[in-house]
């Protein structure tokens, strides 16, 4: 089947996150611009879309131009419609013109996702709702608080999936910069994995990271302002990963019974001691295989899951990929068993 040009349309308001917006849209310019080096034609036709065509003020106080009203838009003619997150979201969610609007184009587009908080304008709408859906980590309590027939995610970068009827249709992404996430994800879709992996290295970075994968590092470890004992256990727990981090030894460590600390963690961090340290180890298995620093099984044993098995099920859980297909893609030639 012929390629044509893919109408990607985004979608902004005054007080838009930039990024939100600039960038998953220089990831589909960079990938027509790596068709042009091969004499190919654009794959994207790309347009910034606003209530009235115009300067739009965004966050960080400069404007973006939007070349086209979206009320006088067409969806039929879209192929891919984004919608931007930012300080201006909760002004937009009594936009009712604009909730009609993209209740009418989610039928019309191939695709439509948001980015960052944008998310929120798809479920006030009423187009995320019994699905799962993710947006900014400081957004999803209030979007579970407010939209409870969403199912939120809050440890993914987005929830596109190609191959899914559902989620390769009608898609979120977490906080500003997993949008360029998700538009590489797109990419891929569409013209290939080599030319998504062509953009990322023409925008260096690093990697093109998984949409399971969650959305800040566990190892830095979080801020907690009423509880200075369990600050120090956090800070003790990265450095004993191969040991015992069950919860009777983190309550010997934190000088606490156990059911305080459990109460602690989850008044605190919102999880469980196990959870957290789960999470904990996950990274930093993660990181030994990008650096093709041991096979699976070392990396089991120094990070504390004891079996390569049981390292596995922690990271499809994690991170949506097995150990040696986390490596294959993100490591330097890693040691596989």
């Amino acid at each position: 089947m012929p390629l044509s040009t893919r109408t990607v349309a985004c979608l902004i308001y005054p007080d838009v996150m930039s990024l939100d917006a600039v960038g998953p849209l220089q990831v589909f310019g960079s990938a027509n611009a790596e068709r042009a080096g091969h004499g190919l034609p654009p794959a994207y036709a790309l347009r910034m879309v606003a209530e009235a065509a115009g300067p739009v003020t965004t966050s960080a106080g400069f404007a973006l131009v939007a070349d086209v009203s979206w009320a006088t838009l067409d969806p039929a003619q879209l192929d891919t419609v984004l919608v931007a997150g930012g300080d201006g979201v909760m002004a937009q969610l009594d936009n009712t013109t604009l909730q009609q609007w993209l209740r009418g184009a989610e039928p019309q587009v191939r695709r439509m996702g948001s980015v960052c908080s944008g998310a929120l304008l798809l479920a006030h709408a009423g187009l995320l709702d019994g699905l799962h859906a993710t947006t900014h980590w400081c957004r999803t309590d209030l979007m579970r608080r407010d939209y409870p027939a969403v199912q939120v995610d809050d440890d993914c970068l987005h929830t596109y999936d190609a191959a899914s009827a559902v989620y390769g249709h009608l898609f979120t992404s977490a906080g500003v910069t997993a949008g360029i996430d998700l538009a590489l994800a797109l990419v891929e879709a569409d013209l290939g994995r080599p030319m998504a992996l062509a953009v990322a290295r023409r925008l260096v970075m690093f990697m093109r990271r998984p949409g399971g994968q969650a959305q800040f590092s566990a190892l830095l470890a979080p801020e907690t302002r009423h509880a200075p004992r369990l600050a120090a256990l956090l800070e003790w727990i990265p450095s004993q990963l191969g040991g015992d981090l069950s919860l009777d030894a983190l309550a010997e460590q934190a000088c606490m019974p156990p059911r305080t600390l459990t109460r602690v963690f989850q008044r605190e961090l919102g999880t469980t001691p196990g959870r957290y340290v789960e999470r904990v180890r996950v990274e930093a298995a993660s990181n030994l295989l990008s650096q093709a620093q041991a096979s699976v099984s070392t990396v089991a044993r120094l990070c504390g899951f004891e079996h390569p098995e049981n390292l596995r099920r922690s990271f499809h859980k994690h991170r949506a990929v097995s150990p040696q297909a986390y490596a294959q893609r993100f490591g330097a030639g890693a040691l596989l068993d």
